[in-house]
């Protein structure tokens, strides 16, 4: 479908930001990605809900993004309309030890709100790059924290764009996933998370070190999207990378950092197809030497 019908089919939505042909490189860590036909995103959920209904009622093809902290996007671009929900869906209020926020919230506003309010149990994610809803949706975790144990309920649109709501072990949280994980056409609206009274110094204390330490372990001054495998059980993927022989390792514009071997860093080149290419290497690599099949955290949109 040509960017002008698939304009002309939600151009009467209200509360939109609508653009054609936008670099998805604009909108991911890794600073990679070919263009969107249709970029949108919505002011409010009664945008969104109305935007993805009508795009499944013309069956135009819909990719929901965050933050794309966690994103590699093609070299070809994405088809049909990528809604951004970082910049639109921002809402976040604290009731009692309850923070209730909506999926474009950052991490960091969500973890400054709990130190705001004195409330403890988010220090772990105040450092993670990202939004709520991304968080959810993979079980986002560090230093010994995830959102499953602070996420308590949550509100989505389901298949027909219908808003439903789960709570408590229904989200079915386990190692980076969740029960949004293989279901990519729900859409995580907000959720409520709850946490505890503490003391604002050693809230503020213990975020001020774990952010130190992600700042020291990290390559934080290089485009990338994280950690780029999951630990394998048993193994800690960055030190069988490092074993491998494989830390500096670079095909293209793509490089194993050499500061943290979990980490595939952008040097300011790198294409999808680099990045692509050095994750199989890494893989094919530490599987013949190890036998160990890593898999990928960071997951590939667009088209193939």
């Amino acid at each position: 479908m040509k960017n002008i019908d698939i304009l002309n089919k939600i151009n009467d939505i209200s509360g939109l930001k609508i653009r054609e042909n936008e670099p998805m490189s604009l909108h991911t860590s890794f600073k990679i990605g070919g263009t969107s036909d249709v970029f949108a995103v919505p002011e409010s959920k009664d945008a969104l809900k109305c935007l993805i209904k009508r795009a499944k009622e013309e069956q135009i093809p819909v990719t929901v993004i965050g933050a794309g902290s966690n994103l590699l996007v093609s070299d070809k671009g994405i088809r049909g309309i990528t809604i951004k929900i970082a910049t639109g869906l921002t809402k976040a209020y604290v009731k009692d030890d309850f923070i209730y926020a909506d999926s474009g919230v950052s991490l960091a506003k969500i973890a400054s709100l709990a130190l705001k309010n004195s409330l403890t149990g988010f220090e772990f994610a105040s450092g993670i790059p990202g939004t709520l809803g991304g968080a959810v949706y993979m079980n986002a975790g560090a230093y010994g924290g995830e959102m499953k144990d602070v996420v308590v309920k949550s509100e989505y649109l389901d298949e027909k764009a219908n808003i439903k709501t789960i709570i408590g072990d229904s989200h079915e949280f386990g190692y980076r996933s969740s029960f949004f994980h293989s279901k990519d056409d729900l859409v995580i609206l907000s959720s409520e998370i709850k946490l505890q009274k503490g003391d604002k110094k050693e809230i503020e204390e213990k975020m001020a070190d774990l952010n130190q330490r992600r700042k020291d372990k990290q390559p934080l001054n290089f485009p990338s999207a994280g950690s780029a495998f999951k630990r394998p059980e048993g193994y800690f993927a960055a030190k069988l990378i490092e074993d491998a022989g494989l830390k500096g390792k670079s095909v293209g514009g793509a490089q194993v950092s050499e500061k943290h071997s979990g980490f595939i860093i952008n040097t300011g080149s790198a294409t999808a197809e680099d990045v692509l290419g050095l994750l199989r290497l890494v893989k094919e690599t530490v599987f013949e030497k190890f036998g160990v099949m890593l898999t990928p955290e960071i997951k590939f949109i667009g088209e193939k």
